[in-house]
């Protein structure tokens, strides 16, 4: 079981919450925890960089004010400890009468077009985050019958589960990290899902043209994938992303005319943004 990290980190606001935890995503940190004032950031113990941790907190939030300023506290902790933590705060996440999000342990959701079963592990992607619930907001406008789709940072599978509900009959699902890879796998068995291949890797190479591509990843990530969100969508598709704080507008609108996409913002939420990208 791979043992990892917690790291807790004094906060001002909820927008420097939401600034950290784009940025230590970038960085490995694959789980958060927020409260009224501290973060609790999680990583795998072999990916944990001490230094580049140091270094990103100080371009953040700057140097210390005092010498008893604590930047941030560090402790061991198990997986485990980390699922336990899930099944007693996780609630349902419903969006209308569209979807519902529930883990295995919850009572059947009625009322909703389409019920996901999510159980979430050290991986993202329960409808809770703003840019989760986002993206379940833009599927919601998108027509996925027999459409070919790319859920590109799969996290727990839910894009790419619910994205099959709606009638897609071709879908890639792909992700980085080997733990959300396994966690989207049991998903997806646990939804019955037939028509969704799955994949560890970082990047696009060897992929065919998508209809559809679904990105709910990062402002790094992101920037660096425009060229090959360009080469493997159909000239007809469209490109839904999320994961990019709303302040990081400029930076996307650049990249996507760079490229020759037409940039649309969707939804802001709690700080976030989710918007689509068109071919011209």
């Amino acid at each position: 079981m791979t043992p990892y990290i917690e790291v807790s980190i004094p906060t001002l606001n909820d927008l420097e919450s939401d600034i950290l935890v784009a940025r230590l995503s970038q960085i490995g940190f694959e789980g958060f925890e927020e409260e009224e004032t501290s973060l609790h950031a999680f990583i795998p113990k072999t990916m944990y960089d001490e230094s580049g941790l140091r270094q990103t907190l100080l371009e953040i939030k700057g140097p210390l004010n005092t010498e008893k300023e604590t930047l941030f506290s560090v402790h061991d902790v198990e997986p485990k400890n980390w699922n336990e933590a899930w099944e007693k705060d996780f609630q349902p996440v419903i969006l209308e009468d569209f979807c519902a999000i529930r883990a295995d342990f919850h009572e059947e959701i009625s009322g909703v077009l389409y019920e996901l079963l999510i159980t979430p592990k050290m991986s993202f992607g329960t409808g809770h985050h703003a840019t989760t619930y986002m993206m379940l907001q833009a599927m919601r406008d998108i027509d996925f019958y027999a459409e070919k789709v790319l859920d590109f940072g799969t996290g727990t599978g839910v894009l790419a589960i619910l994205a099959e509900k709606m009638g897609a009959t071709d879908i890639r699902a792909i992700d980085l990290d080997p733990w959300s890879v396994e966690n989207a796998s049991e998903n997806i068995k646990a939804n019955h899902a037939v028509n969704i291949s799955l994949e560890q890797k970082d990047g696009l190479s060897g992929e065919p043209v998508f209809d559809i591509i679904l990105a709910n990843i990062n402002l790094q990530v992101i920037l660096q994938s425009m060229d090959a969100f360009w080469q493997h969508l159909d000239e007809n598709g469209v490109v839904i992303a999320s994961g990019v704080l709303s302040a990081d507008e400029e930076k996307i609108r650049q990249a996507a005319a760079k490229r020759s996409f037409l940039m649309n913002i969707l939804f802001i939420r709690d700080n976030w943004m989710s918007f689509s990208l068109k071919k011209r």
